[in-house]
């Protein structure tokens, strides 16, 4: 192997050049692009466990808004519902109605602009007999529910999610890994 033509401290600045760019990607890649969260509590059981961790797509919110049905991680609005401390930590939700589309509920079923949603991922034994008079989500705003509704603190709560306070989108829970190794 021949000599770096630099002498000795060559090698050592393309090692320390490789480690600052390497953390200048991963931090560019965490602000805008894909970050990971871990999910507190059981609000959104059968489908997320406590201590899941979850990868969040950025991009999604930054060029666009959530759709009915995602989970997304968000900062909960704070001072309208007295369970919802000063600092919260990020709440993970799934999107039930969005801008301009009026939800309600009626014994624990949700109705979007009067139509019955079918929610696949919640087994009946989760819901609850939650009645909610007909709610209309104002324009940058989406409206969120825990899959455990009986345990959720949720839109039903504290109300509309600003689109702003959204971190992301979840895309995939990568820990535990018995989730994607199928066991």
């Amino acid at each position: 192997m021949a000599a770096d033509p630099r002498g000795p401290w060559g090698e050592v600045w393309e090692t320390v050049r490789a480690l600052v760019i390497a953390v200048a990607v991963a931090l560019l890649v965490r602000q805008f692009v894909v970050e990971t969260f871990q999910v507190h509590g059981t609000s959104m059981q059968p489908n997320l466990e406590n201590g899941d961790r979850l990868l969040v797509n950025k991009l999604q919110i930054r060029f666009g808004s959530p759709h009915i049905g995602q989970i997304i991680v968000f900062r909960p609005p704070v001072g309208i519902c007295p369970q919802v401390p000063a600092n919260p930590e990020d709440f993970v939700k799934r999107v039930v109605a969005t801008a301009g589309q009026t939800v309600s509920m009626r014994d624990g079923e949700v109705y979007v602009d009067g139509q019955l949603q079918a929610e696949p991922y919640l087994p009946p034994a989760w819901r609850d007999t939650y009645n909610l008079s007909p709610v209309t989500v104002p324009a940058g705003d989406v409206w969120v529910l825990g899959d455990h509704r009986i345990v959720s603190l949720d839109s039903r709560c504290y109300g509309p999610v600003p689109i702003r306070s959204i971190a992301g989108v979840a895309m995939v829970i990568w820990w535990p890994t018995w989730h994607w190794l199928g066991a």
